[in-house]
């Protein structure tokens, strides 16, 4: 296990998640993927531990210095996260690796284009 090569993928997915949102599904996933060589499977179970763990409290934090957290919203979504994170988990580990890597890929173009050409 390359250990160095780790941290610098979490780092990378920390800095791009504090600063524009973004990290487990379109950084962490692809990079153990494709950096580690995991299966899509356990790349993203592996992402979802890394997310469960308070190592995010510093960039919410952050944000929250600045007032820019709505914790009843945050609580709410949470709930409808918790159900429906083991429904998709279940639903996930039933699909074959390589159908779940191409509906990952088609699901980060949609909203890539999204992102770029949507208002």
């Amino acid at each position: 296990m390359n250990i160095l090569l780790i941290i610098c993928i979490g780092f990378i997915a920390g800095i791009l998640s504090g600063a524009i949102g973004i990290g487990g599904g379109i950084v962490l996933v692809p990079a153990l993927v494709y950096c580690l060589g995991y299966h899509q499977q356990l790349a993203q179970g592996t992402t979802l531990m890394m997310l469960a763990m308070p190592v995010v409290g510093l960039a919410v934090y952050k944000y929250y210095q600045l007032g820019n957290v709505n914790f009843k919203v945050s609580f709410i979504l949470a709930i409808g996260f918790i159900l429906g994170g083991y429904i998709g988990a279940s639903i996930a580990n039933l699909i074959p690796d390589v159908t779940l890597k191409k509906v990952f890929g088609v699901i980060m173009i949609l909203v890539a284009i999204k992102m770029i050409f949507g208002k």
